[in-house]
């Protein structure tokens, strides 16, 4: 058997559980922490491969052997690569206080309703989408994935690289031209929550903006960073709105959105794009030719980090309102595409709206970007060869169809008659799907 422990958040190992070990496994603080059995051989965990490798030659030989992990071992931790290598049936697993837990328990916040993300050894654009998309996030943090790096993704708009640089990212100097923009980027009330060394004589837990968190180089005893908004709080940062499970519904009425004159996505339209989209937590979507706003909304209610694109101002005040009036968060760009996508994050899905005589190049900017899926929407015969052309160029596979509806509407004398919907061609082009990892709720 191989007894697992979780240590290292303030609960120290119990002297029975080494007790007969021929081999203690663990970090060095870890083991540094912990008398070990007389005669008992110590690997220092670094590559896992090594270590793996020495524990199936102790087991080889029906010694016991103990491995010492951080918190809980089951969540996102080692426990998972010793079941694949050993099997789980072989693990004896006495878990800990995750550090999840106990950076929530420093602050006084339950976190049932939290949503978990891992970017250690992953890319940080999930982690960032899940910041910027629900209200109250726990981040584990690894090497080029900080508190730094995290501050400075949710502060701006422009991309996030795809290998993060360590250490402190600078912030535009007040009064800079970069300034205002980081300001009018940032997620609503954001504040972080940076936990150290957990349950050491050397913890610290350290409220910050993420505009403060990016200005500082925070060392390597980070273990997570909360990422909470205010904004949905009740008496300061004690209760923060949940992270739901998920809409009860979508594609919505168009009678639940502020619209002009009727421009707006129709619902029957808006369900197929969402099919097509497959908005989920962890991804960015962005709404190109937003209008009302209306498939933003609806994407970010599924749990996604979305932009809605608008280049009339009325447009992007409904937009605003629709998203307040729904509950998420919608960052919205105001400004013509194609010109307004080139400092954006790169989506993984994107829907585009309109039909003007710029759609193929706005089409052929969006699909330049997406990591998955583009969706169209038009209601001109005319502009479907180019855009289904713009989608093909960039690599995409192309299907669509005309949608085409008629809507049950009363007539007098207590009878009902067909209304036609206007006819609207909708186009979609997909990559090979790109999958979120390390997300837990």
């Amino acid at each position: 058997m191989i007894t697992v422990v979780g240590t290292g958040t303030g609960a120290p190992v119990a002297a029975d559980v080494l007790a007969g070990a021929a081999l203690v496994v663990g970090g060095r603080r870890h083991l540094d922490a912990v008398r070990l059995p007389d005669g008992a051989e110590q690997v220092v965990l670094g590559p896992l491969a090594p270590a793996l490798d020495v524990i199936e030659r102790y087991l080889e030989k029906r010694s016991r052997v103990v491995v010492l992990a951080s918190g809980d071992p089951g969540f996102f931790g080692i426990v998972r690569v010793l079941a694949e290598r050993f099997g789980s049936r072989r693990l004896e697993v006495r878990p800990g206080v995750s550090s999840v837990a106990a950076a929530f328990a420093r602050v006084g916040l339950t976190w049932d309703d939290a949503v978990v993300v891992s970017a250690h050894g992953r890319e940080l654009r999930t982690a960032v989408n899940v910041c910027r998309a629900r209200p109250k996030v726990a981040v584990l943090t690894g090497p080029g994935a900080g508190p730094a790096e995290l501050g400075a993704a949710l502060l701006h708009r422009s991309r996030v690289p795809r290998d993060a640089p360590a250490g402190p990212v600078a912030a535009p100097a007040a009064g800079s031209p970069g300034q205002e923009a980081a300001s009018a980027h940032a997620p609503r009330g954001r504040v972080l929550v940076v936990a150290s060394a957990l349950g050491s004589a050397e913890e610290r837990v350290e409220r910050v903006t993420p505009a403060e968190a990016a200005a500082r180089n925070w060392g390597p005893d980070v273990s997570v960073v909360l990422c909470l908004d205010e904004t949905r709080a009740l008496g300061g940062v004690r209760t923060v709105a949940g992270a739901p499970a998920g809409p009860a519904r979508w594609a919505l009425d168009e009678g639940g959105f502020a619209h002009r004159d009727s421009m707006i996505t129709k619902f029957e339209v808006r369900a197929l794009a969402l099919a097509r989209l497959g908005p989920r937590l962890g991804d960015l979507v962005w709404d190109v030719g937003a209008g009302s706003g209306s498939v933003a909304v609806e994407c970010a209610r599924l749990g996604a980090a979305v932009v809605a694109v608008e280049k009339a101002a009325d447009g992007v005040a409904r937009i605003h309102a629709n998203a307040h009036a729904h509950g998420v968060d919608v960052d919205v760009v105001h400004g013509p595409a194609p010109e307004a996508l080139d400092t954006l994050d790169d989506p993984d899905a994107v829907f585009v709206g309109g039909g003007g005589r710029e759609l193929p190049a706005v089409v052929g900017a969006c699909a330049r970007r997406a990591r998955r899926t583009v969706v169209v929407a038009m209601a001109a015969l005319d502009r479907v060869p180019a855009a289904r052309e713009a989608l093909t160029a960039a690599g995409f596979t192309c299907d669509g169809v005309l949608l085409q509806s008629s809507r049950l509407a009363p007539l007098p004398g207590d009878v009902t008659r067909l209304a036609a919907t206007n006819p609207v061609f909708l186009l979609w082009g997909d990559r090979t799907p790109v999958s979120s990892e390390g997300v837990a709720q």
